[in-house]
C-alpha cells in the first residue's frame, strides 16, 4: 500500500479503500480498478474477519485476483486493535495493517502504534495509524470537535511512531448519518494538518460524506478514502430489488448482480477522488500530467 499512498500524496488525489466480506466485493473492487486505470485498496476489519471473512480464506483468493490485476491491489487491515490478530494478518500476507488505538490516551495510542510499526516496516508492510477520533455518524461523533485531530500532535504523534499514513478526523463518522443529513468537513484543518505532516492522509467514514466533501477533501490532502456502509448498503439493497423483481431467482444471480452493481458505484467513486487514469497497463503510474 505505501507505494500507492506515496504516488497518491505526490501527486494529489485520493485511493478508494472498500472492506470487502467475500469475493463478489473484492472482484467488483479490482475489475472497477481494472476499467478505471486506479490502484485499489481491499479494506477487511477486524470484526468482520472474526466474524466471517477470515483471513486464512480470503488472502489466497485477494492474492490470486491481484496478481491477475494490471493496477495495484493493496489489502489492508482495518481498524486492528488486538495484538495477536495483527500479528496474524502480517503472516497471512496483508500488505498493510491499521492500528486503531486512537479510543485510548495518547501516550498507549504512540506506544501501541510504535510497536506495530516495529513489527510490520522489517517485513515490508505498511502501517496506518489514527490520532483523534473518527467515531459514530449514529452518536453525532462527527460534530463533536473535540474528537478532531489536533496539527501539533499529530506533527508529534507521527515522528514518535513512524507511521507510513495518518487518519485523522476532520467531520466524517463510520455508519450511516441520519437521513437527510451531511457531515461538514473541517477543510482547514486538513490543509494544515497536510502542511505540518506532508504525507499520506487517511479519511475514514467515505460512506454518505457527499461528493463536493470528497472532491474538496482530496484537494486539501487527503490520499485514502475507507467505504465500507454504502457498499454494504449497494450489495443489500441489490438482493432487495432482484428478489422484488423476480422471487425466483437463483442465489447465483444475486451474487452477480450485487457484483454488478458494486462495480458501477466502484467506477464512478474513484472518478470522483480522482484516481482513475493514474495506471497504464504493465507501464506503472502515470509520470505525465496527473
Amino acid at each position: 500500500m505505501k507505494p500507492v499512498l506515496e504516488h497518491a500524496h505526490i501527486h494529489g488525489y485520493a485511493v478508494m479503500a472498500m472492506n470487502s466480506i467475500n469475493m463478489e466485493m473484492v472482484r467488483a473492487a479490482v475489475n472497477a480498478a481494472q476499467a478505471e486505470h486506479s490502484a485499489v485498496i481491499i479494506n477487511i476489519g477486524m470484526g468482520q474477519m472474526k466474524n466471517h471473512a477470515h483471513p486464512e480464506d480470503m488472502v489466497p483468493m485477494i492474492r490470486r485476483l491481484a496478481e491477475r490485476a494490471l493496477v495495484p491491489v493493496a489489502l489492508n487491515l482495518d481498524h486492528g486493535q488486538d495484538f495477536t490478530f495483527i500479528c496474524e494478518c502480517m503472516k497471512q500476507g496483508f500488505s498493510s495493517i491499521m492500528i486503531d488505538a486512537s479510543a485510548l490516551p495518547y501516550e498507549e495510542n504512540v506506544a501501541r502504534t510504535r510497536l506495530v510499526c516495529e513489527m510490520a516496516h522489517p517485513l515490508g508492510i505498511c502501517v496506518e495509524g489514527e490520532l483523534g477520533h473518527v467515531g459514530q455518524a449514529a452518536d453525532g461523533d462527527d460534530e463533536n470537535d473535540g474528537l478532531y485531530t489536533e496539527p501539533g500532535q499529530a506533527k508529534e504523534f507521527a515522528d514518535r511512531t513512524g507511521v507510513d499514513a495518518l487518519a485523522v478526523a476532520v467531520g466524517t463518522a463510520h455508519g450511516n448519518y441520519p437521513k437527510g443529513k451531511t457531515p461538514k468537513l473541517d477543510f482547514e484543518r486538513i490543509r494544515l494538518l497536510k502542511k505540518i505532516l506532508n504525507m499520506p492522509l487517511v479519511l475514514h467514514g467515505g460512506s454518505g460524506a457527499g461528493e463536493e466533501n470528497l472532491k474538496k477533501a482530496v484537494a486539501c490532502g487527503i490520499n485514502k478514502i475507507n467505504v465500507c456502509t454504502d457498499a454494504f448498503g449497494i450489495g443489500s439493497r441489490s438482493i432487495e430489488k432482484q428478489l422484488n423483481d423476480n422471487s425466483e431467482v437463483d442465489y447465483m444471480h444475486l451474487c452477480m448482480g450485487v457484483e454488478k452493481e458494486l462495480t458501477s458505484y466502484i467506477r464512478s467513486f474513484m472518478r470522483t477522488i480522482g484516481s482513475s487514469g493514474k495506471y497504464y497497463f504493465g507501464e506503472g503510474p502515470v509520470s505525465g500530467n496527473e
